[in-house]
C-alpha cells in the first residue's frame, strides 16, 4: 500500500523505523523488534541507509523481505551520499520490482570524517534532486516521503532559508513528510504552521524518539540540532545512574508528546526505535488504550529467515 494512501484515510499512522545491523548479535536483536512491533500492526516501518554497499544491500534485504514475509508495509530510506544517478536508479528498480512502494528520499549525512556533504561525480548535491529524480523515472507509482526538521536543519543557520528549501523539496514531489525527533511539542505546531504558510501542504508526520539512555540522547541532540527542555534534561540528569528511572522517564515523555500530538489533529506518530521494541511497545500501547492508534493494517503474517 502506498502510505499516501493510508495517510489520505485520515486514520493516525502509526510506524517505526529500524537501521540495518551490524553484527550478528543486532541481527538477532533487529529480528526480535521486528516480530514485536509488527504484532502491533503498523502502518509501515521503515529501514535506515548505510553510505557502503553491504550496508545498501542489508537495506534492501531488510525492506524487501519485512515487505514480503509479513506483510508489514516497508519504506526503504534512500540517499546521495556516495552514489551516482546510476547507481540510484537501479537500486529504485529492484526496490520496486521487490513490491517496495515506498522510499524516503534524503540527502544523507556527511560520511564519517568529512566536515560538508560532497556529492560524487554523478550524483546528486540535494535531496529535491533525488526525489525530482524519482518522479521523473517512475512517476506515482512510488510514495516518496522526505525529511522535515522542526528545529532546522543543524547546517543551515537561517530557518526561512531552511524551509525555503523544504519548499523546493516538496514541490519536486513528495508525498508527505516525517520530522527529525525533538521533545517539545511546540517546535512541532509551530513547524507546521509555518510550512502551512509557506505552502506545503502534504502531510507532516512528527518524529519520536523515546529516551531510553541518558548519553545517547544527549548525542543525539548534538547531531541533529533538537534541543532538551530544561525540566526534562534536569531531571534526566537526576536520573543519569539509573537506567531504569532513565527508561520510565522516557516513555513518560514520549506517550506525554504522542498524546498531545494525535489529540491536536497530527496524522500520526513515526518512532525512531533504535531497534528496540520496549519504549516503543509501551507507548503504542498507551495510546491504544486511548483509542488514539486507529486500525493500522488488516493482515500480520510471522517474520521468517531472520535478518542478518
Amino acid at each position: 500500500m502506498l502510505i499516501r494512501d493510508f495517510l489520505a484515510t485520515g486514520a493516525p499512522s502509526i510506524s517505526f523505523e529500524f537501521f540495518p545491523p551490524k553484527s550478528d548479535e543486532a541481527a538477532a536483536q533487529l529480528e526480535r523488534t521486528i516480530v514485536e512491533l509488527g504484532a502491533l500492526e503498523p502502518a509501515f516501518v521503515s529501514v535506515t541507509w548505510g553510505a557502503g554497499g553491504s550496508e545498501r544491500e542489508k537495506t534492501i534485504d531488510i525492506v524487501t523481505r519485512i515487505k514480503r514475509e509479513t506483510g508489514i508495509e516497508a519504506m526503504a530510506h534512500l540517499t546521495c551520499v556516495g552514489a551516482r544517478r546510476g547507481e540510484l536508479g537501479a537500486i529504485l528498480t529492484r526496490l520496486e520490482a521487490a513490491g517496495v512502494e515506498n522510499v524516503l528520499a534524503l540527502r544523507g549525512d556527511p560520511p564519517r570524517g568529512q566536515a560538508e556533504f560532497t556529492p560524487v561525480e554523478g550524483g546528486f548535491r540535494y535531496a529535491a534532486e533525488l526525489v525530482a529524480f524519482i518522479r521523473e523515472a517512475h512517476g506515482p507509482r512510488l510514495c516518496v516521503g522526505g525529511a522535515a526538521y522542526p528545529e532546522k536543519h543543524i547546517e543551515c543557520g537561517n530557518p526561512a532559508v531552511d524551509l525555503n528549501n523544504l519548499k523546493r523539496k516538496a514541490d519536486a514531489g513528495l508525498d508527505f513528510l516525517i520530522t527529525q525527533l525533538f521533545f517539545d511539542n511546540r517546535h512541532y505546531w509551530e513547524f507546521v504552521e509555518r510550512a502551512r504558510a509557506a505552502g506545503i501542504k502534504i502531510p507532516i508526520v512528527p518524529g519520536i524518539m523515546p529516551i531510553t539512555n541518558a548519553a545517547q540522547v544527549e548525542r543525539f541532540t548534538v547531531s541533529c540540532g533538537a534541543a532538551l527542555p530544561f525540566k526534562l534534561a534536569a531531571e534526566l540528569d537526576r536520573r543519569r545512574q539509573d537506567p531504569r528511572a532513565v527508561m520510565q522517564l522516557g516513555i513518560a515523555h514520549a506517550t506525554s508528546q504522542c498524546i498531545d500530538l494525535l489529540t491536536a489533529g497530527a496524522p500520526g506518530i513515526h518512532f525512531y526505535t533504535l531497534n528496540r521494541s520496549t519504549a516503543s511497545r509501551e507507548i503504542f500501547t498507551a495510546l491504544k488504550v486511548m483509542g488514539l492508534t486507529g486500525d493500522q493494517r488488516t493482515e500480520t503474517v510471522s517474520l521468517q529467515g531472520g535478518v542478518s
